[in-house]
């Protein structure tokens, strides 16, 4: 059963929540597939960044995607004609960084920060990659 909650403003646009987004790329699940495809087909759609960050846990850890399988499923899924995010550059350019070895988390999250003079964290990894490759 598929439920909805309704918001107060409407722009024309409904958002979705990650198990919508996983069901329609792993297709693991029939009617919630077809039901998510619907979804996808007939709505302009708007992904937050929230749902784009445990989506991206929920295919690397329930389903074992490898960082280029995610970033190819993430790309045309943030391709199609009437899904919008919030900030699609940024998304892009954490994709990017993830396939080149950094962590999606630590990818988004530094995409966030970039207007920032600085990132502090104790993940000596992080920073590493991040000094090394990525600034």
């Amino acid at each position: 059963m598929m439920l909805f909650v309704r918001v107060q403003r409407n722009h024309g646009m409904v958002a979705v929540d990650t198990n919508i987004i996983v069901r329609f790329l792993t297709q693991d699940d029939e009617l919630q597939y077809q039901k998510s495809l619907e979804i996808f087909q007939t709505q302009n759609v708007f992904i937050p960044d929230t749902v784009i960050l445990e989506t991206e846990w929920v295919l690397r850890f329930a389903y074992k995607f490898k960082p280029v399988e995610i970033c190819e499923a993430l790309r045309k899924l943030f391709g199609l004609p009437n899904v919008h995010l919030n900030n699609a550059n940024l998304v892009a350019q954490s994709l990017q960084w993830h396939e080149a070895g950094l962590d999606f988390a630590d990818a988004f999250h530094l995409g966030n920060s970039q207007n920032h003079t600085q990132f502090y964290t104790f993940d000596e990894k992080f920073i590493k990659r991040a000094n090394t490759n990525f600034i």
